[in-house]
């Protein structure tokens, strides 16, 4: 099962909503997933969904709340589209259902957008607002970089509306429009956790959370191995590079070289992997890491000014290509 089925199932399963909030709900379905159609000279209201069982559902809620008798009927999707569609058309009291769902104005013109009175209802009616809309025409994403919640809406009209619910619910939403299609989008994850919450899919969101967070941790390790394996290969070049000056510098020097520097060179090439600090423990007696730096860096610079003197390459010279120095 996908995310987007996930939700879905469990979100069709709620219960025991309050009147208003059903009735918030079951209008974003209509809105989402149909619209208003001529029959016979007749207005009839249907609903297109992918699930039988929430067919039976907005049915029942049709005539419960509405008192109409809706049919339901199986129905041939779009070109692309997998899986069964289920219609659910209400044709004899159709009319008067759009009016009390706000699909048709006073004027019996259809209604771009959503009714006002449910974009400014109560948190409980808001969230029912998105639970319809996402049931109609939602999605889920997995966690990760293009992590989205997104709900195809039938109007620009009604992706305002419903990004207004959002964040009225203080979730950031956010209205683009996709080939000609407006589209409602929530991309931060925890927005996403937090909406799937509102809307009822606890138990998704929990899911959905603990598999972010688990790729989160995977990332960060990633970057971390990444961040060593660089530092390393800059120590290893660096510590090449050093040796490789200091044999030429002792090479440049001969018997000239005093005995703390010759000293500290000789350590450098007898630990070379071994860091300035290490090498201090390994010298006798015993140095701090700045004095074995200074004493190295002193050698090299009285070689490269010996070897300017008698025109001969310097310390550097002696650093395989492709590492810096």
């Amino acid at each position: 099962m996908t995310l987007t089925t996930d939700v879905k199932a469990e979100l069709v399963g709620i219960r025991n909503a309050p009147p208003t909030v059903r009735v918030a709900e079951v209008t974003a379905v209509l809105r989402f997933a149909g619209g208003l159609h001529s029959i016979a000279n007749r207005v009839a209201v249907e609903a297109e969904v992918d699930a039988e069982l929430l067919a039976r559902r907005v049915a029942r809620d049709l005539a419960e709340i509405f008192g109409v008798r809706p049919e339901i009927a199986q129905v041939q999707g779009a070109s692309g589209v997998d899986g069964a569609r289920y219609a659910v058309r209400v044709i004899s009291a159709g009319e008067t259902l759009a009016r009390q769902t706000g699909l048709l104005d006073q004027r019996r013109r259809p209604v771009r957008g959503l009714p006002n009175r449910l974009t400014t209802g109560s948190r409980e009616e808001l969230s029912g607002l998105w639970r319809g809309a996402f049931l109609a025409a939602g999605s889920l994403s997995e966690p990760g970089r293009s992590a989205v919640l997104e709900v195809i809406c039938p109007s620009s009209e009604a992706a305002m509306a419903l990004v207004g619910a959002a964040h009225r619910l203080g979730i950031a939403a956010k209205a683009r429009e996709v080939r000609g299609m407006p589209r409602v989008v929530v991309r931060e994850g925890e927005a996403i956790r937090s909406l799937l919450s509102l809307m009822g899919a606890e138990k998704t969101a929990a899911a959905w959370e603990e598999m972010r967070q688990r790729r989160e941790v995977r990332a960060g390790v990633n970057r971390l191995v990444n961040f060593d394996d660089a530092n390393l290969r800059r120590s290893a070049q660096a510590a090449v590079a050093a040796c490789a000056r200091v044999e030429r510098a002792l090479e440049i020097l001969g018997e000239d070289v005093p005995d703390h520097l010759r000293m500290a060179g000789e350590l450098r090439l007898a630990h070379r992997d071994a860091s300035l600090d290490e090498l201090g423990h390994h010298a006798d007696p015993p140095l701090t890491k700045d004095a074995v730096a200074g004493r190295i860096r002193r050698l090299l610079a009285m070689a490269d000014k010996r070897a300017t003197v008698d025109g001969v390459p310097g310390t550097e010279s002696a650093v395989p290509a492709g590492i810096d120095v």
